[in-house]
């Protein structure tokens, strides 16, 4: 069977986990407009903190190369998928990267399969057939963790492909596009799930903000927990040992954040404008007054140093084995705490300018830990075990 020729369009996670994968059995070409990213790729190294993909570039020969201009690669693809960011502008995402990639393609190669893996408004890929007169533009979305999208890419706990409505063509593109994928996966009997791309498009917003309200709920349990002395854990493990709610999803943290959880949310609510939205307008709110609630913990304990104190703050990152600063609900506190002038340091090996959000960024562990009179932590290192009397941190199962 000949190869694919293949072009994943952005190199973020979702991007280099479905170009690695793509990779063990068709040709690839990745295109990013960030120089630095494409050169990793061709030195072999993923773009993103991704220990999995880091070792299947090592370890296998992928015909996989990174280019930064897309136009000639677009001329002569079977299939193009689209990973590029669509950041919120205006309290809403912005697709003009995705419409930009969709422009070329259609421009050079209107035979190719484009496959949209963004996060998209409801209706966008309705919106992009039609402007684009095509038939073969599909909506894929991802369910990947940061730090472990390629495991995720490779043992999905289902394939859900959408295609515009109405269209025959497209939806037989569709299954073919669900089954290529299943070629690649590792784990066994994963559904595969074929819709209208407006429900896959909802299927992407509604994972996203139910995620969201359960970590918001868990937040509100720990604060009821610790206000009145009681164990968080021995709570929640009572709660999750319910099957119905199931032991995930659960640990404490200083709110939700990262790059999927508060943007998705937000437009979520957004296309519920004029509907009922209250549980996801709550869930919003409650990740605000989580922070809130954490800044004034953490101002509480500083204060008891009877000094000025030095709230140093381990780690930026959502999760602990990611590179990803994006939204961290740390920058928020950090914020709060400072607007009461408070002095912040901060040590994460992900940041290597000297200073970020005008805190000073400290290389050393040692000296982090020595000048820090309280240490914020949303996920707690082992390397802490000596100052855990410094210590303010939620996370009661020392995991993410």
């Amino acid at each position: 069977m000949r190869k694919m020729n293949i072009v994943v369009a952005g190199l973020g996670y979702v991007g280099t986990a479905n170009a690695v994968t793509a990779a063990r059995y068709n040709k690839v070409t990745a295109v990013d407009k960030l120089p630095w990213k494409a050169e990793l790729l061709n030195q072999g190294r993923p773009p993103v903190a991704d220990a999995l993909a880091e070792k299947f570039l090592k370890s296998y020969e992928l015909d996989i190369c990174a280019v930064t201009e897309g136009t000639e690669c677009y001329s002569g693809a079977d299939l193009v998928i689209i990973a590029t960011p669509t950041d919120p502008l205006d309290g809403r995402l912005d697709t003009s990267s995705v419409e930009s990639v969709i422009g070329q393609v259609t421009a050079v190669n209107p035979d190719a399969v484009i496959v949209i893996r963004s996060t998209v408004p409801i209706g966008f890929t309705d919106y992009a057939a039609k402007k684009y007169n095509t038939e073969s533009i599909l909506f894929c979305p991802e369910f990947l963790r940061e730090g472990s999208a390629l495991y995720d890419e490779l043992n999905p706990s289902r394939i859900v492909v959408g295609f515009p409505q109405g269209s025959g063509a497209a939806e037989e593109k569709a299954h073919g596009f669900a089954n290529l994928l299943l070629q690649g996966v590792e784990k066994k009997d994963v559904p595969i799930m074929v819709m209208n791309s407006s429900e896959a498009e909802s299927v992407k917003l509604f994972s996203n903000t139910y995620l969201a309200m359960r970590i918001a709920f868990f937040n509100e349990l720990d604060a009821f927990a610790e206000h009145g002395g009681l164990n968080t854990r021995n709570i929640i493990d009572g709660v999750c040992g319910d099957l119905r709610i199931g032991n995930y999803y659960n640990n404490p943290s200083f709110g939700y954040g990262g790059y999927c959880l508060p943007k998705d949310s937000r437009q979520l609510l957004g296309e519920l404008d004029g509907m009922p939205n209250d549980i996801i307008e709550a869930a919003i709110r409650s990740n605000v007054s989580r922070t809130e609630y954490i800044a004034e913990q953490i101002l509480e304990r500083a204060g008891r140093c009877g000094k000025k104190s030095v709230v140093g703050f381990y780690r930026l990152t959502m999760k602990s084995d990611s590179d990803n600063l994006r939204n961290s609900s740390s920058l928020e506190i950090i914020k709060a705490l400072q607007h009461r002038g408070v002095s912040v340091i901060v040590y994460e090996p992900a940041v290597k300018d000297p200073v970020i959000f005008h805190c000073p960024v400290i290389e050393d562990i040692d000296d982090f830990k020595r000048e820090s009179d309280v240490i914020a932590a949303n996920r707690y290192g082992r390397e802490l075990d000596d100052v855990w009397d410094k210590v303010y941190t939620r996370d009661v199962y020392f995991r993410n």
